[in-house]
């Protein structure tokens, strides 16, 4: 819990641990990410960042990440999901409303949107749930040993079986509503990866993509133990700018589809971007979205606690603490960086390379 604060002997123990030769690797990391949290809690900003740079690098080795698949998935996407190919599919798909998709990068205040929401007497807060990753999974295992077969698969899937899809995932997702309320919130980061999948089987669903500064929100992931995004600063980069991307192609060939919530425009005029929001949803302000941090409910996400306060700006700025340890980063978002919260022309063409 970040909620925790280190004493000076804890981090005595923790660097006798790491000196000694006969740790495991998973404890090792571990350590790493602890010293980095409790060196930053003391402003000792360098300190804490060799520790986190520590952590990700023994991190990454253990991990596989092949990038010529992700760069090859973004073209695939882009020359799927195009505006004639996803208006021919118009009349497809499951036609319920329930569901509100909540996704973007992690660390990019996706849990405090999904608190708000969760918050109106309509919409009942969910968890992470893994059903649209699920059909995903069984899409590859049909197209199996095909470059890009998903989701190129989907030009060949009837209205019926698109239609199917949908009711198969309102219908796994089903025990996670206790609520009996209308609306129900799948927020899954990772999700914005389908997009278009999701658009396909459930066409009337609603879309809310969570943005925060690009290097505010890649540091916070890379100072957070995760074992699926604890990559190189430059990789982080290139990843979010992949991400941007992919978003930019689907404002662009689903206009008015998809709605943004810039974290720190939230932060500073938390009232108007929560009737945004709502208006998006086709719902009624309520009072309580402006109170999410009194709603009681389970958050299984590292901001669990922040999300039991009310609104604040601490986090927005924080991330410059460790701005001079930051460049392969900053270099990498390139204009994503310099331009946010536009969208850099460059993207927007396809052209960033």
């Amino acid at each position: 819990m970040k909620t925790l604060r280190f004493a000076d002997d804890d981090i005595s123990l923790m660097r006798g641990l790491l000196d000694r030769g006969n740790l495991e690797p998973e404890d090792r990391i571990n350590i790493h990410f602890a010293l980095g949290k409790a060196y930053e809690d003391h402003s000792a900003f360098g300190q804490s960042f060799e520790q986190y740079a520590k952590g990700n690098a023994a991190r990454r080795l253990r991990m596989n990440y092949d990038w010529d698949d992700i760069n090859s998935d973004l073209v695939a996407q882009k020359a799927v999901y195009t505006r004639e190919f996803l208006e021919s599919r118009q009349g497809a798909g499951c036609p319920a409303r329930d569901p509100i998709f909540i996704l973007g990068r992690p660390r990019s205040g996706s849990t405090l949107v999904e608190q708000i929401l969760a918050s109106h007497s309509a919409v009942e807060g969910t968890a992470e749930l893994p059903y649209v990753a699920d059909i995903v999974y069984e899409l590859l295992d049909r197209c199996a040993g095909q470059p890009n077969g998903y989701p190129k698969i989907l030009a060949e899937i009837s209205f019926a079986e698109l239609a199917q899809m949908g009711e198969n995932y309102l219908a796994r997702a089903r025990i996670h509503r206790k609520l009996g309320r209308a609306f129900f919130i799948d927020k899954a980061p990772a999700n914005y990866h389908h997009v278009g999948l999701i658009v396909l089987i459930l066409p009337n669903a609603k879309i809310i993509d969570a943005r925060r500064n690009p290097a505010a929100n890649c540091f916070s992931m890379f100072k957070h133990n995760y074992h699926e995004t604890n990559l190189r600063l430059g990789e982080l980069g290139c990843v979010y700018r992949n991400y941007v991307e992919l978003m930019a192609h689907f404002d662009r060939v689903l206009t008015g589809r998809i709605h943004r919530v810039n974290y720190e425009e939230l932060v500073a005029d938390p009232e108007t971007e929560i009737r945004r929001m709502l208006d998006y949803l086709g719902l009624p302000f309520e009072e309580k979205c402006l109170r999410f941090h009194e709603t009681a409910r389970t958050v299984r996400t590292p901001s669990s606690e922040q999300v039991r306060r009310p609104i604040s700006d601490d986090a927005v700025a924080h991330w410059r603490h460790f701005e001079p340890w930051l460049r392969p980063l900053l270099d990498s978002l390139g204009p994503v960086l310099t331009e946010y919260p536009r969208v850099p022309e460059e993207l927007c063409r396809g052209k960033l390379q």
